[in-house]
C-alpha cells in the first residue's frame, strides 16, 4: 500500500495555532498501518462517510440543511505579514456559494468570489471581461474551496463539485488512528480525507497543488467541533503548504437555513 505523507500529523488539528506567527514544521511522516482484516473492506468508503455523517449530527439533521451562512475571521500569511480578514460565507445547497472578504487594515472595500451553478461570481466586477481560462480557473478554485468546507461539515459530495471516494486504510498517529479515504473530483483534483477512527469526525484533508519546485502537499485541518442546531461543525480550520502554516480560520457562528438575499448569488 502507498505511504501516506504526514500521517503522524493528522491529529495536530487539536492544537491549532493562536500565536501571531507561522506554525513550526510538521513532525516527520509516519507510515500507516495496513488495513486490519475484518475491520473495513478496502472499498468501504461509504461506511466511513456514513459514520462521519452520524458523528456530525446524523442523516436527518444534515439532510435538512438547505442553506447556511458562516461568519468569522481568517489570518493569512502574505509575505512577511499576517493579514486579518473578516469574512462571510453564504451557501444555498447544492450549487450556490459566495465568500465575501474584507481586510480592515485596507481601504479598498470588500471583495467576493463564488459561483451560481456554472456561473462565476466576482465582486468588484473586473474592468474587462476575464479570459475564459482565467474565468475557468477562478470558478474551479471557488468550487474546490466549497468542496473542502463541505467535507469538514457534512462529509459528503455535492452537485456543485461531485467527488468520488475510495477507502485506503488506517493511518497511525501518537494520539490514535484515522481512517483514510481517497477523494477525486473534476479538473484532476485528488486528495485524502482523514476521519478519526474513534470520534468519526473529519480531521484533515490533504491534496497536491502546484508549487515553485513542483507539486506541494497542502493540508487543511478541521478542529474545535461545536454544537450547531444539534450538529457538529468545525469552528477552526488551519491550512498548511508543505511544512508551513499559511492560513488560520476561526468561525464565530453558523446560521442554519436562513433566508439569503438572492442578490448575493446574482451576476452584477
Amino acid at each position: 500500500m502507498r505511504t501516506l505523507s504526514y500521517a503522524a500529523a493528522i491529529l495536530v488539528a487539536a492544537g491549532l495555532l493562536h500565536a501571531q506567527a507561522p506554525a513550526p514544521a510538521a513532525p516527520p511522516a509516519q507510515a500507516p498501518a495496513a488495513p486490519r482484516p475484518g475491520v473495513l473492506p478496502i472499498s468501504d468508503a461509504p461506511k466511513v462517510l456514513a459514520g462521519a455523517r452520524e458523528a456530525l449530527g446524523g442523516e436527518k439533521r444534515l439532510s435538512a440543511v438547505k442553506s447556511f451562512v458562516a461568519e468569522g475571521q481568517t489570518r493569512q500569511i502574505q509575505g512577511d505579514n499576517l493579514i486579518p480578514i473578516v469574512f462571510e460565507i453564504s451557501v444555498e445547497l447544492p450549487d450556490k456559494y459566495v465568500r465575501r472578504d474584507e481586510i480592515p487594515a485596507r481601504e479598498n472595500g470588500p471583495t467576493s468570489v463564488g459561483f451560481n451553478g456554472d456561473v462565476l461570481l466576482v465582486q468588484p466586477t473586473p474592468p474587462a471581461p476575464l479570459p475564459e481560462p482565467a474565468k475557468l480557473g477562478r470558478l474551479t478554485a471557488a468550487r474546490q474551496d466549497f468542496a473542502r468546507l463541505v467535507l469538514g461539515m457534512f462529509a459528503m459530495s455535492s452537485d456543485a463539485y461531485p467527488l468520488t471516494f475510495n477507502y485506503v486504510g488506517q493511518a497511525e498517529a501518537p494520539q490514535g488512528k484515522a481512517d483514510v479515504v481517497d477523494v477525486k473530483g473534476p479538473a484532476n483534483f485528488t486528495g485524502r480525507l482523514f476521519v478519526h477512527s474513534t470520534t468519526h469526525l473529519p480531521i484533515m484533508l490533504t491534496w497536491q497543488a502546484p508549487g515553485r519546485g513542483g507539486p506541494v502537499e497542502n493540508r487543511l485541518y478541521y478542529a474545535d467541533y461545536r454544537d450547531v442546531s444539534g450538529m457538529q461543525f468545525p469552528f477552526r480550520l488551519r491550512r498548511a503548504v508543505g511544512a508551513d502554516t499559511v492560513e488560520e480560520t476561526t468561525f464565530d457562528r453558523f446560521r442554519i437555513n436562513p433566508k439569503i438575499d438572492a442578490n448575493k448569488f446574482s451576476v452584477k
